[in-house]
C-alpha cells in the first residue's frame, strides 16, 4: 500500500507541463537574456567598438540559433510549433519594450510591435511550411503502406 502526499498545486504549475510553452520560456528567457547582454556589451564596452561588426555578427548567430530551437524541436508538430515560438518571441517583445526605456534610441530604431510582428511573420512561415511537410509525409506514408493492395 503505497502513500501519495497531495500537495497543493497553482494552476499556473500544470502550464508548464505543456513542452510546447515550457520551451516557450525558456527560448524568450535566453533571447531576451542574450539580446540585452548585446545592448550592454555594444553600449558600454568601448574597447569593443573596432569589433562591431564581428560583434553583431556573433550576436545575431546566437539569437538566430536559440530562436531556432522550437523550429527543430516540434519541426513535426506545427501546433506546438507555434505556441512556443510565439510566447517565446512575445517574452522578447516585452523584454525589447523594457529595455526602450533604458536605451532612448532604441525605440528609434524598430517599435515593439515591430520586433513582435516580424519575429511571429517568420514563425507562421516555417510553421506553415512545417504543415505543408507534415502533410506531405503523412501521405505518402498512407499511400507506401497500401501499395500491395491490389484494386480488384
Amino acid at each position: 500500500m503505497s502513500v501519495q502526499a497531495h500537495l497543493p498545486e497553482y494552476r499556473w504549475s500544470r502550464v508548464l507541463r505543456d513542452a510546447a510553452v515550457r520551451t516557450g520560456v525558456y527560448v524568450g528567457a535566453g533571447l531576451s537574456i542574450i539580446f540585452t547582454l548585446w545592448l550592454l556589451i555594444a553600449n558600454h564596452v568601448s574597447f569593443l567598438e573596432r569589433f562591431a561588426v564581428a560583434r553583431n555578427l556573433v550576436a545575431a548567430i546566437l539569437l538566430g540559433s536559440l530562436a531556432s530551437i522550437p523550429i527543430v524541436r516540434f519541426f513535426r508538430h506545427p501546433g506546438s510549433l507555434i505556441a512556443s515560438s510565439i510566447i517565446a518571441w512575445c517574452i522578447l517583445a516585452i523584454f525589447y519594450r523594457l529595455l526602450c526605456l533604458i536605451f532612448s534610441g532604441l525605440s528609434d530604431w524598430h517599435s515593439t510591435l515591430q520586433v513582435f510582428m516580424y519575429g511571429v511573420v517568420v514563425y507562421l512561415i516555417v510553421a506553415t511550411v512545417c504543415w505543408i511537410g507534415t502533410i506531405i509525409w503523412r501521405a505518402r506514408s498512407s499511400h507506401i503502406s497500401h501499395s500491395n493492395h491490389h484494386v480488384s
